[in-house]
This record gives C-alpha cells, structure tokens and sequence, in this order.
C-alpha cells in the first residue's frame, strides 16, 4: 500500500486553480523529487499534502497507518526565522510536539529521540549554540533533524539546499539520500536542482505545461529528459 497518495488534484487559492488533475502514489522508501518552473505550484502541492491547504479538488490520502502529524516536514526559511533565538537542542526537540498528545511537557523518550537525532545530523557539538548563531549549511542539520523527530517514515523537504555553497549542498543531499537508502525513510522532495534530482531520486514528478510522474529512467526518455540531456544537465 502507497504511502502518499493524490487523487486528482486541484490547488490554488481562492477557487481559482494553478494546477489541475495531479495524481500519483509515493510508496515507502521512494525518493520523489518535484521538479518545474517557479510559480507551477510545487510549494502549494507540499503544503496540500501537509494539510495547511485545502485542495480545491481531489483527495491526499495516507497509507499504512502514516497520519498527517507524522510527517516530517523542512519548510523554506524566512529571514525571521532564521534568527530565531533559541538553541539547536530546543529546536531539535520541538519536532517532538506532534507526539505528545495531550502532555503539556516532553517526556524522556522525545528527549532521547532529539539527541539521537542530532547525533544522526553530527551536530551535538552545536547542542547548547544559539540557532540564529549558526552558518546556513548547520542551520538546515538542525532543521533536518527536527522534521526527524516527527517521523520515522516519510520526510517533506521544501529546497533544503537553496543558499547553500556547492560543499555544504553535496553534502546535505549526501545526508538526504543516507536517510533513505540506508535508513528506509521515503524523501518527497522540491528542487529546482534537476541534475542533482536525477543523481538521488528514484522518481520525478515535473510540474509544467505537461505533468510527469514515474522513475528517473523512464523519466530521461521522455522529450523533457531527453531536452535535459541534450543540455548537459540544465534545467529544462
């Protein structure tokens, strides 16, 4: 059984859609990665699944026993929040509140799984620094970790490495493709990275004047992947 799956979907905002009839299914340990032009809807599609928007059409359905509030999700930054002033280790901990129910404090199983978290993401050096102190590369471990603690099957990533430097952003996808293939976390993900998204995805979903959804592989024979290679590795 799918994970994830959209059934004919149609988001926009006030009734007026930006993207109609979106369908397909995530299955566990799948690493989609949702390519297209700025403005296509991509953003809108990950927080339709969240469930912080309301489709316009269509349902999101999980499988498997997923709820909503178990899904680990690593949103874009805003100016603000990244000098948010609180500690790495507050912050880690904090993707702990979706299982605490109706316990108004974290118990020591959610503490446990905060710092095994950050040890996951190699940043207990960092545990006690204040967050908005810390360089942007460290900044998205912290994060990453967080969205950890709210799942253990299936990880939302909104540009994980935008504003990054070529290092840090190899390896926080090294980080990314790690937590999938050696851990079974399934990775949903936006990036207009595509090179990088046909090196660790095992499916694209490409939003556009045509929509694409299935493997990499079949996805390169398409006239989009074949324009892909044509190119040498830019965005289409």
């Amino acid at each position: 059984m799918a994970l994830l799956t959209c059934r004919d979907l149609s988001l926009g905002y006030e009734g007026k859609p930006i993207l109609e009839h979106i369908s397909f299914e995530v299955k566990q340990g799948d690493y989609l990665c949702i390519v297209g032009e700025n403005g296509s809807g991509k953003t809108t599609l990950m927080k339709t699944i969240l469930g912080l928007i309301h489709p316009l059409k269509g349902q999101v359905l999980t499988g498997d026993g997923l709820r909503q509030s178990e899904i680990g999700y690593l949103p874009q930054q805003t100016v603000v929040q990244r000098d948010f002033p609180a500690s790495v280790y507050e912050i880690v901990l904090s993707g702990c509140q979706g299982r605490q129910g109706l316990r108004p404090f974290y118990s020591g199983a959610d503490k446990e799984l905060a710092w095994k978290n950050i040890d996951r993401m190699e940043i207990r050096h960092l545990a006690k620094r204040c967050y908005r102190e810390l360089s942007g590369g460290q900044q998205q471990r912290v994060l990453l970790a967080r969205a950890l603690c709210a799942t253990k099957k299936l990880l939302l990533l909104d540009e994980p490495v935008a504003g990054l430097d070529p290092k840090v952003t190899a390896e926080m996808y090294q980080l990314i493709s790690d937590l999938n293939r050696k851990d079974g976390i399934t990775v949903v993900m936006i990036s207009h990275d595509l090179e990088a998204a046909l090196r660790y995805a095992t499916h694209i979903l490409h939003i556009g004047a045509r929509v694409y959804v299935g493997t990499v592989e079949d996805y390169l024979k398409t006239e989009t992947g074949a324009r892909w290679t044509a190119k040498g590795g830019q965005n289409p």
